[in-house]
């Protein structure tokens, strides 16, 4: 390399730039992968049933039953109810939330058979179509958005059925600063991993 201290100063300046460059597209990647996992939220509208999906702390369900209250639907689907621990005669904690702000048992329905987010999407769809339901609503947190739009695009594919997925809003959640919060954080982290298994195995 040339030894001229002007060539070396515009050699290492250049390295410079480029390190500046490198890290503020790698800040930037990192901070968007909040949006990213929470893609593809929709807006409510009236549909058949309401689907509140498992892995839920409480505000799955209430969200589900303030859609139910507001009109969107005349049903809810409550999944990922662990069969070992259910018995239809004591209704689960998600189930009492319901009935507790006033839906009808009769509205409410169980899913006991479905572990993970890709069952819940192939049981639902099965439920939705011995019932004749032709829309859902699914519930769920929102870095759940990403990988839940790619499983119930191909539950549904190649049928006339529409899925709208709609988010809790949990304190927790910050698309930008998600990093920032232990839960979101380990949210993502999981989500990131969940999608890049999805991807070779179900998509």
């Amino acid at each position: 390399m040339d030894s001229n201290p002007f060539v070396m100063k515009a050699f290492f300046k250049k390295i410079l730039t480029l390190l500046v460059i490198a890290s503020i597209i790698g800040v930037t990647a990192f901070s968007s992968l909040g949006f990213l996992v929470s893609l593809y939220e929709g807006t409510p509208e009236k549909a058949d049933v309401i689907i509140v999906l498992g892995g839920d702390d409480g505000l799955r369900v209430k969200q589900g039953g303030e859609l139910y209250k507001a009109g969107y639907a005349p049903n809810i689907l409550v999944t990922g109810i662990d069969s070992r621990y259910y018995k239809p005669s004591q209704p689960n904690w998600r189930e009492r939330r319901l009935l507790d702000v006033g839906i009808p048992e009769r509205a409410i329905m169980v899913d006991i058979r479905s572990e993970t987010t890709w069952e819940e999407a192939m049981n639902s769809v099965e439920t939705m179509t011995e019932k004749g339901w032709k829309k859902a609503i699914v519930v769920s947190d929102p870095p759940h958005m990403f990988r839940l739009h790619h499983t119930w695009k191909r539950a549904v594919e190649d049928s006339q059925k529409k899925i709208i997925l709609i988010s809790t809003q949990p304190e927790w959640w910050h698309p930008l600063f998600w990093w920032s919060n232990k839960t979101s954080y380990r949210f993502v982290v999981s989500e990131l991993q969940k999608n890049l298994y999805y991807a070779v195995v179900h998509f």
